[in-house]
């Protein structure tokens, strides 16, 4: 089994090699990133058979505007940014981009101050368009929604995100670099050479490698002898599809005032660019990794012996409990959906497919808010990227474009 390095395109040059792990949308940014803006021979190391398999392909398509998330934070930053760049680039490759607007009901007086203080936030961090809408406004812009109150985020906006992967993998492949699917790591080791990483059946010399490995980080971060501090526990994202007849009921998309102890959303309701409208998701802890179902409880046993899952459990068990109860019960759902749209019936909602959100969780049970980054020698590791990800993915490149160690020279 010989070392394997692409060739150059700089004919007597020596060209930089980086490896990426992971072909989801922040792993294939990030190799179009290294690629064009710094010239690097990029190779993206994918265990499945196509690229954005996992939380790329199996999220609501929403691109977020940036009003949740604190100011000054990389999550605030870097969606900000990243919506403007994701809208420039679906323009120039004529991929699927449409501003349909966020609603944000406060169902109840008493979620109002939470309501004032998003708008306050979202205005902090840039947002254009953000109104404070009462109870009869909100209704302009979604009839058939009821509420106290609303933020209103026009300019909110919904992408094919598995169609930005796919496109985002051609650019690598147009700069010189190459996607290998079917290429699952097996093995990682930094010698005088290089950063060696065995794939496939194939081992490949880097010299910079950069982790984006989303639901399989902490299995890639151990290979690279960097464990770190915080581990992945998965959430499943549960769904349910408005029938055809009653997707008419929602023109855009219509959240809860989330609670801000609480890293989810709540259920939601969300236009999809194919016309489809979701409802959900809901938050449960799964027992694997790729745990789309309940049965699977392959990692179970992984997942508990981190410190950090038991305490988060202690501390958000109410939640957990409540969550549980969504998953099993059909009309924790239609509650949900039918206190924002009360003309939602049981017959309207049929079970869709879900996805598996990868959450970092602290030693202490913190889970992990913003985006997080390590760099350990050659290797860079994202140890946290949930949404907005999928938005800030081309911001989340450049920034950790910056980031990856330069060649010495």
């Amino acid at each position: 089994m010989g070392d394997e390095r692409p060739p150059s395109r700089h004919t007597g040059l020596v060209t930089e090699k980086i490896g990426v792990v992971g072909a989801g949308i922040v792993g294939l940014a990030v190799a179009r990133e290294l690629a064009g803006a710094r010239g690097a021979e990029v190779t993206v190391l994918e265990k499945e058979s196509r690229v954005g398999a996992h939380q790329t392909g199996h999220n609501s398509g929403v691109v977020h505007a940036g009003i949740y998330y604190p100011p000054g934070s990389l999550k605030a930053r870097l969606c900000r940014e990243g919506v403007a760049m994701l809208k420039d680039y679906c323009a120039e490759h004529a991929l699927p981009y449409r501003e349909v607007g966020k609603l944000v009901v406060a169902s109840t007086r008493a979620e109002r101050p939470r309501l004032a203080a998003l708008a306050e936030r979202a205005r902090a961090n840039g947002v254009p368009g953000i109104a404070e809408l009462d109870g009869l406004a909100l209704r302009e812009v979604e009839p058939h929604a009821v509420g106290v109150g609303a933020v209103h985020s026009p300019h909110t906006a919904i992408a094919d995100f598995p169609a930005v992967a796919r496109r985002l993998a051609l650019d690598v492949a147009e700069l010189g670099g190459s996607v290998r699917l079917e290429h699952p790591v097996r093995g990682i080791r930094e010698g005088a050479a290089g950063v060696e990483v065995l794939a496939g059946k194939r081992k490949f010399v880097f010299d910079r490698l950069v982790v984006c490995a989303g639901l399989g980080t902490d299995a890639v971060a151990r290979m690279a002898g960097q464990p770190g501090e915080v581990r992945i526990v998965p959430f499943r994202g549960e769904y349910y599809a408005l029938g055809e007849t009653a997707r008419e009921l929602v023109r855009g998309l219509i959240y809860p005032v989330p609670d801000p102890r609480y890293p989810f959303l709540g259920v939601h309701l969300t236009r999809h660019i194919d016309g489809e409208v979701l409802v959900g998701p809901n938050a449960v802890l799964a027992g694997a990794y790729e745990g789309y179902r309940w049965r699977n409880f392959r990692n179970i046993g992984q997942i508990l012996r981190w410190p950090g899952t038991l305490r988060m459990a202690r501390h958000h068990w109410r939640t957990g409990v409540k969550e549980v109860y969504g998953s099993l019960a059909k009309a924790a759902f239609v509650r949900a959906a039918r206190r924002y749209v009360p003309e939602l019936t049981a017959a309207d909602l049929l079970r869709a497919e879900g996805g598996v959100r990868a959450q970092a969780v602290a030693r202490d049970g913190r889970l992990v808010d913003d985006f997080a980054v390590d760099v350990h020698g050659d290797v860079v590791l994202v140890r946290n990227a949930p949404s907005p990800a999928a938005t800030s993915s081309l911001a989340i490149a450049r920034h950790i474009a910056g980031i990856v160690p330069a060649p010495v020279r």
